[in-house]
């Protein structure tokens, strides 16, 4: 029994297959009681060479199955060229493959066995976008296996841009073997890439021999230094095992993947014993010779036809003895379409993690289930020690300056009538523009922002907002930078970035006072408690300072004379002479709260008068549609168009304004009555002219914003937007616009917010320290007067306290002489009344006694 190889025994691949076959067949010859001739041809990696060795086996050697790097393209033209080939099972050991099915429906017997290309495909894409790299550049070769998936790189691109990414160039190498001078080609290929800004390179499909050149000759021009980034593929990757030093050593630092599979199986294990032995007797020259996946790959397959060539007992085979014998998994070999993510450090590589297309990236602790893998890592933990080329530790940006590439012309509006936010200055000495501002300050915080060098020159474009667009949108300008609103007509032309300042339009119309006219307009000054305070203070200090100089004060003696002075010294024109010391420290404290209540009271009822209370003239658009009044508005942008189609404005009703100086002008000339901003400039238009009468009025329209100009379809807008979003987190875009702000507004009338202060009375609470101090000082001064007036009139007082109590005196005398008169007579009185009743007893008893001698004399008689 004869099958068929037809393999490329000029590359790496091929010698592994080659070894890898013959193994099989060996083992399989010693264990059964068949023979099995292998038929091995080279096709030196030429497609004529393939198809023409594949009809040679099928006509010539008889053989039964072809096994062999076969594209789907290749056994279609041999099978045209002879009838027999489509008879034959073919097994393509090629991977990926731009199918996945078994057969094809035109060669029902043509098997391939690669893993999908679409896996090899989306783990590019997920490197890729782990880095968060924005630009790579392609780099393939053009072999028979890349000319039978031409959809290759439009399916590359689309994943690419799923993790936002795009190819920025692209460089296609031929085979190695047709190439007359490889060393030239390659490196002519690589110094165009080398002018070129992007430094992050996708090798998507390559040969190890291609691949090994390319990387000694990017060594030499130095594309393998710090912020490179370079990606093998599974072809590539698979086969490090079997390179030799020096090739290892031209890739240090690269990053690329292999699929996975059970190295630690007993099967492996025997397998690679045999391999290394039966290689190093074959190739002597070749310093490893440890298997690839590729190597085991062939093994199973010749296993599996050889199996199938036993069952048919020599004869044809058929579709279902094909598939008895499992062939229908050979490509799987037990894997779970995962591959080792691995990055090239000293004599060898590391695995870094394992991908999938169902867990992402993982830690490479797995066994022998791929589900037991920890999906709990995060990939950003995963892929975080990764040895760069050039030795850096933190991920290259993979962008670099050129001076080869053209540089960005953006457009910069040089007639904006608010140079607050473009300022397009030109140095005659120099010879030169300069720009600055408020957008030009927030565009190059973004570009700072980007993870590469952005070469760009503002341009000055002395059109219209609209003008500049449409030169965009026409790729005469890369870009535009300004002030530049977001609205519908522009978006169908050009891509916006993301609104670094919101928008809308603004009304500012001049104002007009509502308070001025109210009768008691000024006690609103203060609230009722600050007046009621006031005046108790006021009430009391007078008086203490009245006590205090009555009594040396001929003119502040009266009563009448401490009123006149209680109102004149809040005006501070009293004349009433203040002559003892201890009043005046009374005083003194009280004319420095009065001195701060009157300008803070005059300031108040000022605010109320002229600011807090002012009202727009014009309420809002609708009433300037009715009276038909003209307006204006920035004779560069949108707005008039705006006026015109969406509220219905007449064209000789809006006047065009190209400074902030015309408007004050239009203003004060009564040529207009309103005028028509986006919010940003009518913020910084307040700011300045508010305290001229100025007052936004009505509602705000709002708009999409302002934001940067670039073309349909441009990554840079993508990019710029994440960009912008990141200084808008960091608060940056608020600080420039403050800054912006109080640098062109008046700080005495800046009015940030288009709503009016608030102009409540003011309480107490501002002079609670003045109201403690004066009452405190106060008080303590009369204690102190009272307590001299005491001392230094003692005697006085002595003497008025001993006449006044001197009737008191006459009286108690009086009185206790009274009492004791009283007394005596009621003493008296007691006397009298026990002798009376002594005496009546007395004689009681006589005349008992002398009753009883008479009844005695009677008895006697």
């Amino acid at each position: 029994m004869s099958i068929g190889a037809v393999l490329d025994l000029s590359s790496q691949m091929g010698k592994h297959q080659k070894i890898a076959m013959e193994i099989a067949a060996q083992e399989f010859n010693r264990l059964s009681c068949s023979k099995l001739d292998l038929e091995i041809k080279n096709s030196h990696g030429n497609s004529l060479q393939t198809v023409s060795s594949a009809m040679d086996l099928a006509q010539s050697k008889k053989v039964l199955a072809i096994i062999g790097t076969i594209t789907h393209i290749e056994a279609t033209l041999a099978s045209a060229l002879n009838d027999t080939i489509k008879n034959i099972p073919i097994l393509s050991l090629i991977s990926p493959v731009a199918r996945s099915e078994h057969l094809s429906p035109l060669m029902p017997y043509f098997i391939q066995v690669g893993y999908d290309i679409n896996l090899h495909i989306q783990c590019i894409a997920a490197i890729v976008g782990e880095f968060k790299w924005r630009k790579v550049t392609i780099i393939y070769e053009l072999d028979n296996w890349f000319s039978s998936n031409p959809g290759m790189l439009l399916n590359l691109s689309n994943s690419l841009r799923l993790v936002g990414s795009d190819i920025d160039n692209h460089i296609a190498f031929p085979s190695l073997f047709s190439l007359l001078n490889p060393k030239f080609t390659i490196e002519y290929e690589l110094n165009k890439l080398k002018k070129k800004s992007n430094r992050v390179f996708l090798i998507v499909h390559s040969s190890l021999e291609l691949a090994n050149a390319l990387f000694e000759t990017a060594n030499q021009m130095g594309l393998m230094g710090k912020g490179c980034v370079w990606i093998i593929p599974d072809g590539v990757a698979g086969l490090l095992d079997s390179v030799k030093s020096s090739a290892i050593l031209n890739m240090q630092g690269v990053i690329g993947f292999k699929t996975h599979f059970m190295e630690t199986s007993k099967e492996f294990r025997k397998f690679k014993f045999k391999f290394r032995r039966r290689f190093l007797l074959e190739f002597p020259e070749e310093e490893n010779n440890n298997p690839s996946f590729f190597a085991l790959q062939s093994y199973k397959a010749t296993w599996a036809v050889a199996q199938a060539t036993r069952k048919s007992q020599g004869n044809k085979l058929t579709h279902e003895q094909l598939f008895k014998s499992n062939i229908s998994r050979i490509g799987r070999l037990k894997q779970s379409h995962a591959f080792n993510i691995i990055n090239v450090v000293g004599k060898s590589y590391r695995e870094l993690a394992l991908w999938s297309l169902s867990l992402g990236f993982s830690k490479s602790h797995v066994t022998q289930q791929l589900t037991e893998m920890n999906k709990n890592s995060a990939s950003s933990e995963v892929l975080s020690s990764v040895y760069w080329p050039g030795g850096i530790q933190f991920v290259p940006k993979g962008w670099t300056h050129s001076s080869q590439e053209r540089t960005l012309q953006i457009g910069v509006p040089a007639n904006g009538a608010f140079t607050e936010f473009v300022n397009a200055t030109y140095d005659n000495e120099r010879n030169k523009t300069s720009f600055s501002g408020f957008s030009i300050n927030v565009f190059r915080a973004a570009v700072h922002k980007l993870p590469y060098d952005l070469d760009f020159n503002f341009v000055s474009f002395n059109g219209s907002y609209d003008e500049m667009v449409e030169q965009v949108y026409n790729k005469t300008l890369d870009a535009a930078v300004g002030d530049t609103s977001i609205v519908a007509d522009r978006y169908h032309l050009v891509d916006f970035s993301q609104p670094y300042v919101e928008s809308g339009i603004d009304t500012v119309v001049t104002k007009e006072s509502a308070k001025s006219k109210e009768t008691w307009v000024f006690l609103e000054a203060f609230t009722k408690e600050m007046w009621l305070i006031m005046v108790a203070l006021h009430i009391f200090v007078v008086f203490v300072i009245w006590l205090i100089e009555r009594q040396v004060n001929a003119e502040l003696k009266g009563l009448g004379s401490m009123l006149w002075f209680m109102v004149t010294v809040i005006f501070f024109a009293h004349r009433e002479p203040i002559t003892r010391p201890l009043a005046r420290i009374v005083l003194s404290p009280w004319l420095f709260a009065i001195l701060v209540i009157t300008n803070t009271f005059t300031a108040s009822l000022t605010s109320m008068i002229t600011v807090a209370q002012l009202k727009p003239s014009v309420l809002d658009i609708q009433t300037l549609l009715k009276r038909n009044s003209p307006v204006g508005c920035d004779g560069n942008s949108f707005i008039q168009k705006y006026l015109i189609e969406v509220h219905g404005f007449k064209l000789e009703n809006i006047r065009k304004m190209k400074s902030t100086s015309d408007y004050l002008v239009a203003f004060q000339n009564k040529d207009i009555e309103a005028a028509f901003f986006i919010v940003p400039h009518a913020k910084v238009f307040l700011a300045k002219y508010s305290c001229m009468g100025f007052i936004k009025a009505g509602k705000t329209f709002r708009l999409g914003g302002l934001g940067f100009v670039f073309p349909k379809g441009s990554a840079l807008a993508i990019d710029i937007s994440e960009a912008l979003l990141k200084v808008i987190e960091s608060t940056e875009v608020e600080q420039l616009e403050k800054d912006m702000i109080m640098v062109g507004g008046n700080s005495s009338c800046s009015h940030l917010k288009n709503v009016a202060k608030d102009t409540s009375s003011i309480g107490f609470q501002p002079f609670l320290a003045l109201f403690c101090a004066c009452p405190i000082v106060a008080i303590l001064a009369l204690l102190y007067n009272m307590i001299c007036l005491l001392k230094n009139n003692v005697e006085t007082f002595t003497s008025y306290i001993h006449v006044k109590l001197a009737p008191l005196r006459r009286i108690w005398r009086w009185t206790t002489t009274y009492f004791a008169w009283i007394c005596s007579r009621l003493q008296s009185a007691r006397s009298i009344r026990r002798v009376s009743t002594v005496l009546v007893s007395r004689n009681a008893e006589e005349t008992v006694i002398n009753n009883q001698q008479s009844v005695v004399a009677v008895e006697l008689v």
